[in-house]
C-alpha cells in the first residue's frame, strides 16, 4: 500500500513533530496493524461546523495520509465536499454521508449504510460538538438540552451504534471521542459545556471497560483552544487571549494538526495497550 507519509501532520506542523507523525504512520502501515482496509468515520454535527470543521478536516486528512479510507458525516454535504476532495487527492476513498446526528433513531441505519458502502468500520472519531457560552444564571433549558444532545447523548449513541457493529465484525476497532480540557477543569460561562465533556470522559472509560474483551479500544482526546479559520477572531480577543494564555504553559493556542497527531496515535498500533484514557492536548492547562 502506498501512503503519503510526508503529508502526515500537515505542512505547518513543526519538523520534530512531523518526524513523530511519520514514524507513527509508518507503524500504522506495518504488517501487524495495517489501516489500508480501515475506515475512519469522522462525525460532525451541523451545529459544530463553526468550531469543528477545521479540526475534523485535519484529523481526516491525517488518517487518510496514514492509509485510511474516510466516511464524513454532517447535515450538509456541501460542508464536507472540500475535505473529501483533499482526501481523494491523497489517493484515498472519501464518501460524504449527510445526516443529523442529533436524530438518535437514524444512527443505527447510518452506521449500517456506512459499513455497507465502505466495507466495515474500524475507526470512529466522534467529533460532534457545540458550545454556547453563557453565564450560568442565563442558561436556559433549551441551551442545556442542545449541548447535552449533541456533545453527550449524540456522541454516546453514535459510539453505541458503531460499537455494536465492531462487535459483530469480530476484528476489534478504535473509538476516539473528542472531549475537551474543560471536561476536567472549570471555565466560566461554560457550565453546560463542561458538564457534557466531563460526562463524555466517563462514558469513554465505561465503554473501554465493557468492550475490551472485543479488542475495541476506546479513548478520548481533550484539546485546549484550537486556532481555525472560524475561531481566530474569537481567540484574538485581547481579554480572552490574555486569560487563556495565562493558563497555558506553552503560551500558544493549538493547531488542528496538534489534535490530528493525537488521534493518529490513538488510531495506530502504537497505542495497542491504551484504552480508557483521556489524552490532553492542552499545552499543560490541566497541569495546574
Amino acid at each position: 500500500m502506498q501512503a503519503n507519509l510526508e503529508y502526515v501532520g500537515g505542512p505547518d506542523f513543526p519538523e520534530e513533530f512531523q518526524e513523530f507523525a511519520r514514524a507513527v504512520a509508518a507503524r500504522v502501515l506495518a504488517d501487524e496493524g495495517k489501516l489500508d482496509d480501515a475506515l475512519a468515520a469522522i462525525d460532525l454535527a451541523a451545529a459544530a461546523l463553526g468550531l469543528a470543521l477545521g479540526l475534523t478536516a485535519g484529523v481526516a486528512l491525517a488518517l487518510a495520509g496514514a492509509g485510511s479510507d474516510v466516511a464524513l458525516v454532517a447535515r450538509s454535504e456541501d460542508q464536507l465536499q472540500s475535505a473529501a476532495e483533499e482526501i481523494q487527492a491523497l489517493g484515498r476513498r472519501a464518501v460524504a454521508f449527510p445526516a443529523d446526528l442529533t436524530q438518535i433513531q437514524q444512527q443505527a441505519s447510518l452506521t449500517e449504510k456506512i459499513s455497507q458502502t465502505m466495507g466495515g468500520i474500524d475507526i470512529l472519531v466522534n467529533n460532534a460538538g457545540i458550545n454556547i457560552p453563557e453565564d450560568s444564571v442565563d442558561v436556559t433549558e433549551k441551551t442545556w438540552d442542545t449541548l447535552m444532545n449533541i456533545n453527550l447523548k449524540g456522541a454516546f449513541f453514535m459510539a453505541q451504534a458503531v460499537g455494536k457493529l465492531m462487535i459483530t465484525q469480530k476484528r476489534g476497532g478504535r473509538i476516539i471521542n473528542m472531549t475537551s480540557q474543560t471536561g476536567s477543569v472549570a471555565l466560566a460561562k461554560r457550565a453546560a459545556y463542561c458538564a457534557s465533556k466531563a460526562g463524555l470522559n466517563l462514558v469513554t472509560k465505561v465503554l473501554a471497560m465493557e468492550w475490551a474483551p472485543h479488542e475495541i479500544l476506546v479513548n478520548a482526546v481533550a484539546p485546549t483552544f484550537v486556532e481555525t479559520e472560524l475561531t481566530k477572531d474569537f481567540l484574538a480577543n485581547p481579554d480572552f487571549r490574555e486569560y487563556a494564555l495565562a493558563k497555558n504553559l506553552l503560551k500558544r493556542f493549538g493547531k488542528p494538526d496538534d489534535v490530528a497527531a493525537a488521534v493518529l496515535y490513538l488510531a495506530s498500533p502504537a497505542a495497542n495497550m491504551v484504552t480508557g484514557h483521556v489524552l490532553f492536548v492542552d499545552a499543560g492547562w490541566t497541569a495546574h
